[in-house]
C-alpha cells in the first residue's frame, strides 16, 4: 500500500484544511466540496485526512460495519448482538465517475431470488463507505442516476436496493467530500446543497510559497516513508487534537445570541430552506471544540457563514460564488452584542477561529496556472476596426431544442435516447449482467417450459436463458455548438447586446439540461474556437460576455471549423449527438464567392444529418432572407429573435423534426 501524503505537510490552504479538520470533529457538519483549479492540492488533502481519523468499533465480520454498541436490526449480516467488536481504521472509499449503479449501491442476484427465494446480495461502495469518507473526484462530472442514488443515501442515511419486488437495506452514513474543476461545469444545485461546508481553493502566486510546495513534492515522491516519517510528530499531535475536540463537542454551548446570529445571517443571504442553519449551527459548535472552548463566539459563526453559504446562497447560474463579507459583518454586529460573542485574543488560547497550523504554501500538490482567457483555439484575426465587448441583455426562459430521432449518449435532459433509467419501453436478452428485470418478459418466456423441467410446486422454474432485461426510454445530453457571427453587419451595440442575452439564454438551458457545449466565433477573415466542448456553461458565458466584434463576416470559415470542431469531437464521444445553433444575419463577405462557399459548407452539415438551428439576427426594414437560405441549406430551421422569446418557438422543435425526416426520406 502506497504512503499517503501527509495531511500536515500540505502547504497552506488553511479554508481547506479547517473544513476538513471540522468534519473530523462533527461528521454531523455534513462533508466538503473542495472546488478549484487543477494542481492545487484537492484530492492530496482529502486522501491524506483519513489517516487521522480515529479508529472504529465495528462487528467482526460484517461487510456493513454495524457498530456493535448498536447493531443496525436491517442488517443484511444480521442479526447481530450488542457487544465487543474489532476495532479498525476508518475507511475512505473512492466513487469513480464512470461507476455503474450496481457498484455504488450493490448488485442483487436476480435470478436466484426469483428461483430460489434466496436475497443473494454483494455490497457496494455505499456499504463500504459506512461510517467512513465517501470521496467523489470530479463529482460535477458524476452521472445524474448516481447522484440521484447518493441525495437517497446522504438523506436517509441508509442505501436500497430495489428489484421487482426484492429489496434489500443497510445502513449507509458517511461523510460525503467531493472536489471539481468549476471550469468543467457545475454541480446540480440538490447535491449541491447536500454537501455542509464549500471552499475555494487557487495556486498562490507568492514565488516563496510556490518554491516551498516544489520542495515537499520532490522530497516526498524521491522517498515517500521517509518523508512521511519526518511529519509523524505534527500528525499525531493533530490526531490527539481531532480526539480531544470529539470528547469536548457535547459540552460546547451554543448561545441564543450565537443562534440569532446565525438565523439573521442566513435570512440576510436568503438561503432557501434551513439546512443552512443547521449546518452553520454544528459548524459552529465544531469550531468552538476545535479550539478547546466550550461557548461559541462570533468569530466562529463568521467563519461557519464563509464556509456554509456560498453554495447556498440565491444566485444566477453564471454568478461567481461567494458571500459579501461586508455585508455578512454588518448583519453579525446587528444582531451580536452579547458579552459571550467577544474575544478579547483571539490568538490566545482561547481564541482563533480554529485554523490550522500556519503553514508557509498554498498546497502540496504541484501548482498550475490558469489558463488565459483566450486559450482553446487559435488567434483571433484583427481584421477591420473591432469594437469593445458589448455587455448581454437580460436572459429569457426558452423552449427546449431538442435532436430528433432516439440517441444513446450521456443521461441528461434533452433529447429522446435509450437509457438506464426512464420509462419502460420493451424488453430484450440481457448483454452481460442483468440489470433491470423486464418481470412481464420474464415470466412469458419461462412459462411455456415449465413442464420440460419438471415444475411441481407453485414455485416458476427460471433459468438464465429465460430473463428478459427492460429496455427504457429516457433523456440524454446533448452538444450544443453555437456558432456566434461576431463581424461588422452584427456589430450595432444595441443589436449585439440582444444576440448575446439570446445565446446567454441557450446556454441557461443547456445548463439546466445537463449539455456540453462550445463556441466558435468569426469576424474578420477567419473563425476561431472560442471555446472547445466542455461541460462548463459558465465558461462559455464568461467568452460570450467577452466577444469583441467588428470586421468582415467570414460565414463560411465560422461553418467549417464548426464542422472541424464537430469531427473531432465525434471521435472523442461518440455516442454524444450534436445540435449546431448558428446565430447569424446570413450575411457573407470576404473572399472570392462568399455566398457559394458558405452555401457549400453548409452542404456539409446536411450530408451528415446534424440537427441545426438558425438564430436570424437580419433587422430592418429591408430584409434579404439569408439566414432562412443558409437554414434550408444546413437542413436546419430559421428562428428569428423575436421568435427565439416568444411562445411560437414551441413549434420550432416540430419543425426540425420534419425536416430532418423529409430529407431523410
Amino acid at each position: 500500500m502506497s504512503t499517503p501524503f501527509p495531511f500536515t505537510a500540505v502547504v497552506g490552504q488553511d479554508d481547506l484544511r479547517l473544513a476538513l479538520l471540522l468534519n473530523a470533529v462533527s461528521p454531523a457538519v455534513g462533508g466538503v466540496l473542495v472546488r478549484g483549479e487543477k494542481g492545487t492540492a484537492k484530492s492530496t488533502a482529502v486522501r491524506a485526512l483519513s489517516a487521522l481519523l480515529p479508529e472504529v468499533d465495528v462487528v467482526a465480520g460484517c461487510r456493513f460495519s454495524c457498530d456493535p454498541g448498536s447493531p443496525d436490526p436491517a442488517c443484511p449480516d444480521g442479526p447481530h448482538e450488542a457487544g465487543g467488536g474489532t476495532p479498525r481504521p476508518a475507511r475512505m472509499v473512492e466513487l469513480p465517475v464512470g461507476a455503474s449503479e450496481d457498484r455504488l449501491v450493490g448488485a442483487l442476484d436476480i435470478e436466484r431470488a426469483l428461483a430460489e427465494g434466496v436475497k443473494a446480495f454483494e455490497p457496494g461502495l455505499l456499504a463500504d463507505a459506512h461510517r467512513g469518507i465517501l470521496y467523489v473526484d470530479e463529482v460535477n462530472l458524476l452521472h445524474d442516476h448516481l447522484v440521484d442514488l447518493l441525495l437517497d443515501a446522504a438523506a436517509m442515511g441508509a442505501s436500497y436496493v430495489e428489484r421487482e419486488g426484492v429489496s434489500v437495506r443497510h445502513a449507509a452514513r458517511f461523510l460525503l467530500v467531493g472536489t471539481m474543476n468549476p471550469e468543467e461545469g457545475e454541480l446540480r444545485p440538490q447535491l449541491l446543497d447536500r454537501f455542509g461546508l464549500t471552499v475555494e481553493v487557487a495556486a498562490s502566486r507568492e514565488p516563496d510559497q510556490r518554491v516551498e510546495v516544489v520542495r515537499r513534492r520532490l522530497a516526498y515522491d524521491d522517498d515517500p516513508a521517509g518523508f512521511a516519517a519526518r511529519w509523524a510528530g505534527e500528525e499525531a499531535a493533530v490526531r490527539t487534537r481531532i480526539v480531544a475536540a470529539r470528547a469536548l463537542l457535547p459540552a460546547v454551548r451554543l448561545g441564543d445570541g450565537a443562534l440569532r446570529q446565525i438565523a439573521a445571517t442566513c435570512a440576510a443571504f436568503e438561503v432557501d430552506g434551513m439546512r443552512a442553519d443547521i449546518v452553520m449551527a454544528r459548524t459552529a459548535t465544531a469550531l468552538a471544540a476545535w479550539a478547546g472552548r466550550t461557548e461559541v463566539l462570533a468569530e466562529d459563526v463568521r467563519q461557519a457563514a464563509l464556509l456554509a453559504l456560498p453554495h447556498r446562497r440565491r444566485r444566477n447560474p453564471f454568478d461567481a460564488p461567494g458571500l459579501d463579507e461586508d455585508k455578512l459583518d454588518e448583519t453579525l454586529e446587528e444582531f451580536g452584542g452579547s458579552a459571550e460573542d467577544e474575544d478579547p485574543d483571539p490568538d490566545g488560547p482561547g481564541g482563533g477561529g480554529g485554523q490550522p497550523t500556519p503553514d508557509s504554501g498554498p498546497q502540496g500538490g504541484d501548482a498550475s496556472a490558469r489558463p488565459e482567457a483566450g486559450e482553446g483555439g487559435e488567434p483571433q484575426a484583427s481584421a477591420g476596426p473591432e469594437q469593445s465587448a458589448v455587455r448581454a441583455a437580460e436572459p429569457f426562459r426558452t423552449k427546449a431544442l431538442s435532436v430528433p430521432g432516439i440517441g444513446q449518449g450521456a443521461a441528461g435532459r434533452r433529447s429522446r435516447a435509450r437509457t438506464e433509467h426512464g420509462r419502460t419501453t420493451g424488453a430484450r436478452r440481457p448483454r452481460g449482467a442483468l440489470t433491470k428485470l423486464h418481470l412481464a418478459a420474464t415470466v412469458q418466456a419461462a412459462a411455456p417450459h415449465q413442464r420440460a423441467r419438471g415444475r411441481s410446486g407453485p414455485g416458476l422454474v427460471v433459468r438464465r436463458d429465460d430473463l428478459r432485461q427492460a429496455v427504457r426510454e429516457g433523456r440524454e445530453s446533448n452538444l450544443v455548438l453555437f456558432v456566434v457571427d461576431a463581424s461588422g453587419s452584427m456589430a450595432a451595440r444595441q443589436r449585439m447586446g440582444a444576440v448575446k442575452g439570446a445565446v446567454l439564454s441557450l446556454l441557461l438551458d443547456a445548463y439546466q439540461r445537463r449539455d456540453k457545449v462550445g463556441l466558435v466565433t468569426f469576424r474578420g477573415s477567419a473563425a476561431e474556437v472560442a471555446l472547445p466542448p466542455t461541460s462548463s456553461v459558465d465558461a462559455a458565458a464568461a467568452r460570450l460576455e467577452s466577444l469583441p466584434t467588428g470586421g468582415r463576416t467570414p460565414l463560411a470559415a465560422g461553418l467549417l471549423k464548426a464542422h472541424e470542431v464537430l469531427r473531432v469531437e465525434r471521435l472523442r464521444d461518440p455516442a454524444r449527438r450534436p445540435l449546431v445553433v448558428v446565430v447569424t444575419d446570413g450575411r457573407a463577405t470576404g473572399g472570392p464567392e462568399p455566398l457559394l462557399l458558405a452555401s457549400r459548407s453548409a452542404g456539409l452539415f446536411a450530408a451528415d444529418r446534424v440537427a441545426s438551428v438558425v438564430v436570424d439576427c437580419e433587422s430592418g426594414p429591408v430584409r434579404l432572407g439569408l439566414a432562412g437560405k443558409l437554414a434550408g441549406e444546413l437542413g436546419g430551421t430559421a428562428v428569428t429573435l423575436d421568435e427565439l422569446r416568444a411562445d411560437s418557438i414551441a413549434g420550432l422543435v416540430k419543425d426540425v423534426v420534419k425536416d430532418v425526416q423529409r430529407r431523410a426520406a
